[in-house]
């Protein structure tokens, strides 16, 4: 699914702030000092709380291995500056439909600084971009109105709720469900100031998507 030029460890992603870019093994502590946080963990399906020794060495592999066989697209967060610290990760993942899944954790010393939206989009472009992909999927919990607004400013719609497997939760959890097509990406690139696809009535909607079909026409 992920071609190969994002099978090599090279591949790097840039923003205005933050280098997207393969997970090392360099990066466990800094992975270990975010993951480990309880109000991190909580929100995610994977991430076990306590965090168990080792965990972030393990995920850091695994992540590598499917980055490498292109079955995703796993990258870490990092600041630009002399040091760049990791912040965050941001992943891509073939659900059993064959569809992208997107998932992001970020360091809560990081929250409220625009580091996850940004991070999210340029994500979002190199998938669509690199990708035959036709839509992304993504879910949170209903708790989680912070990663709710990076979906919504992303393009991301809802679609629905309902009751979703978190196995390192123990159980099933209310979750939101979203979508992003392409179409609506490319709309929502064009049009920046549109409000939230998942606030808008059926007829803004059905407008934003004739748009988009224009736009690709």
């Amino acid at each position: 699914m992920f071609p190969d030029l994002t099978c090599d460890d090279i591949f790097r992603l840039e923003t205005k702030r933050l280098w997207l870019r393969w997970p090392r093994v360099s990066d466990a502590p800094a992975v270990t000092s975010f993951a480990s946080l309880a109000e991190t963990a909580r929100m995610t399906a994977e991430i076990p709380h306590p965090y168990p020794a080792g965990e972030a060495e393990r995920f850091i592999f695994q992540a590598r291995a499917d980055n490498a066989n292109g079955n995703a697209l796993i990258l870490v967060i990092s600041q630009k500056g002399d040091c760049r610290p990791v912040i965050g990760v941001v992943s891509a993942t073939l659900s059993e439909a064959g569809d992208i899944e997107l998932g992001f954790i970020l360091s809560p010393a990081a929250w409220g600084k625009g580091f996850a939206t940004e991070a999210v989009r340029a994500h979002i472009e190199a998938l669509f971009a690199l990708t035959k992909a036709e839509r992304i999927l993504a879910n949170v919990r209903v708790i989680n109105q912070a990663s709710r607004r990076v979906l919504e400013k992303c393009g991301f719609a809802y679609v629905d709720a309902g009751l979703d497997l978190l196995p390192a939760r123990g159980g099933l959890y209310p979750c939101d469900r979203f979508l992003l097509t392409r179409k609506g990406w490319t709309t929502s690139r064009l049009n920046p100031h549109l409000p939230a696809m998942a606030h808008q009535t059926p007829d803004a909607m059905a407008a934003i998507l004739h748009l988009a079909s224009t736009i690709e026409a």
